[in-house]
């Protein structure tokens, strides 16, 4: 009997083959015959699964997105596990940062379908994923669990705190993909930032006892 092809599995392989290339040698160097070779099969089969290297660069941006949403599903769970809203926002945002080999690549390759993106249509209508919504919406649950605990003012906004979680974690990723930043600072500087926004409930100003002026009287 001939041997069943999982074609989704096939096209997935070959996806992947892509990424890899767009790693090491940039995705504007990722064609039919490079991809075929990483890949370790023929591009007449490559052309079976992707009629034009348009549709395999499409498939490869939701293979990228797909990762990326596997890596943030786990941490999600992982996070559920712990007790301080605090340190849930942290471990899931470390996760996206490309502070180990996998989601350095995962991270790289994103950064080059965005800046082709720029300037081909075709990618700049498709959607990134939906990952970044889903994490948003995720860190302003969070924060309104932080604030219910008294650990953020009651006039926050809180969409507007996820987006500056977002940007600051976006920011750092870039600089330490860019070899500008290390990973430790990465993480001490998330974990400062964090520290600074959902301080411990505060329970008062201290206030001086009565009677006891904290300056000198101006003498008139």
């Amino acid at each position: 009997m001939p041997k069943r092809v999982d074609h989704d599995v096939r096209r997935r392989q070959i996806a992947d083959a892509l990424l890899r290339v767009a790693a090491t040698r940039g995705l504007h160097n990722a064609g039919f015959r490079e991809v075929a070779a990483e890949a370790g099969v023929s591009v007449r089969l490559i052309q079976y699964y992707f009629e034009t290297k348009e549709q395999l660069l499409l498939f490869g941006l939701r293979r990228v997105g797909e990762q990326f949403g596997q890596r943030v599903a786990i941490r999600l769970t992982d996070a559920a596990a712990t007790p301080s809203g605090r340190d849930r926002i942290e471990l899931v945002l470390l996760t996206t940062l490309p502070l180990d080999e996998d989601c350095r690549l995962l991270y790289l390759v994103y950064n080059q379908y965005f800046a082709l993106a720029l300037t081909e249509p075709t990618l700049a209508a498709q959607p990134y994923g939906n990952d970044p919504d889903i994490l948003a919406t995720w860190l302003v649950e969070q924060l309104r669990a932080c604030q219910a605990a008294g650990h953020l003012p009651p006039h926050t906004n809180l969409a507007d705190e996820a987006v500056a979680l977002l940007a600051i974690t976006v920011g750092l990723g870039n600089a330490v993909l860019a070899g500008t930043r290390s990973a430790h600072d990465a993480r001490r500087v998330l974990a400062g930032y964090l520290d600074r926004l959902l301080s411990p409930p505060a329970h008062g100003m201290h206030q001086p006892p009565a009677g006891n002026p904290t300056s000198e009287p101006i003498e008139q």
